[in-house]
């Protein structure tokens, strides 16, 4: 095989292979010996290339020319990877050959996988409601039609869940704005402790309600941060409300609002919200995934309380398109806290949830 072709082989961005008139692996890229092993060239392609779709599909390029795709399943011992694989015929000095080029699909495959499971807690989260309320408007047409006493009591059951369903397709349509807006920055200035204030005062009968003590921390006078001030109010009360009906009768709740400092995180001047309660808290285990839509640590209670499972996936939209962090800690029987870091100027780079 001549050098230049060697040089061109090598110098593809996709893991590339080429296979020689007798069936041997006459040159691999980097990129492919990163993927298949090393010691490549000399060895048949059957021993390097055991997936049978691959096979027939490098067999029938040898056979007719025509140029085939397939696709090539790998794992790196943390997860599964897919490759889309197209199969060239070349002509080389001694005999025809065929070239083999990986294209990485894994990102496809997850999105696809993401799409599919969305709609299915979709499905799931509204078939719930809807079962409830069709069996009761048929028992209100039957048995209960002149049960007064079952019908206030089966009316008043099927409000709540026509609300849940309406609190779901909030969230939903909240979601689906936020991911159209997630690239645009905030350009409004706005006074910070006195949005958390505000929230802050309309959520204190819910406290009082639930038995919770809720403890303020905010600096005197103001302090102005650049964002959407509807979005970070959704912000504070998605978290306040979450610190409420979940840290239990007798628990305290404090939100606290941190002075303008350095932020490492940011890699610039920021402040810190932190919401800390002192509920039972849950397994650190369960942090990564807290801001996935639909995941819940208790999923009875969660739906008990109307919670709908997307209202820290909303939390993560919003901090991430203010430039901001978003930070969880808990532990069993120590509470949990939640804090945002945001930047104070709109220049800030934009740093991603972790």
């Amino acid at each position: 095989m001549k050098a230049e072709a060697r040089d061109l082989i090598d110098a593809m961005p996709l893991p590339a292979v080429l296979i020689r008139w007798d069936e041997r692996i006459d040159a691999a890229n980097a990129e492919a010996t990163a993927l298949l092993g090393e010691g490549l060239a000399g060895r048949h392609f059957i021993t390097v290339l055991r997936q049978p779709v691959l096979l027939d599909a490098i067999e029938g390029t040898f056979r007719d020319g025509t140029p085939r795709k397939t696709r090539y399943l790998s794992t790196d011992g943390r997860q599964d990877t897919a490759f889309d694989v197209a199969c060239r015929a070349v002509a080389l000095e001694k005999g025809p050959g065929v070239l083999l080029t990986f294209a990485d699909v894994t990102h496809l495959e997850q999105a696809g996988q993401m799409r599919r499971d969305f709609v299915a807690n979709v499905s799931h989260e509204l078939r719930t409601p809807l079962t409830a309320l069709l069996g009761f408007i048929e028992t209100l047409r039957g048995p209960a039609r002149e049960d007064a006493a079952a019908r206030e009591r089966f009316l008043g059951i099927m409000e709540t869940e026509a609300e849940r369903m309406e609190r779901l397709v909030g969230d939903l349509l909240s979601l689906s704005r936020l991911e159209a807006e997630e690239r645009v920055r905030p350009t409004e200035p706005l006074d910070l402790p006195e949005l958390m204030s505000s929230v802050l005062n309309g959520l204190a009968p819910l406290a009082e309600e639930a038995g919770v003590s809720l403890v303020r921390d905010l600096p005197e006078g103001p302090l102005e941060v650049v964002g959407d001030s509807d979005q970070l109010r959704q912000v504070m009360v998605n978290l306040v409300e979450n610190a409420l009906k979940y840290s239990g009768r007798g628990a305290q709740v404090t939100v606290r609002l941190s002075p303008p400092t350095y932020q490492p995180r940011l890699r610039a001047e920021g402040v810190e919200i932190e919401v800390t309660d002192t509920g039972p808290g849950f397994d650190p285990l369960h942090i990564p995934r807290l801001t996935e839509r639909f995941y819940r640590v208790d999923s009875h209670r969660s739906r008990e309380m109307g919670g709908t499972g997307l209202g820290l996936a909303i939390v993560k939209h919003i901090v991430n398109r203010h430039r901001g962090r978003l930070r969880i800690e808990s532990m069993p029987g120590k509470g949990s806290t939640f804090r945002v870091i945001l930047p104070l100027r709109a220049s800030a780079p934009r740093v991603e949830d972790a």
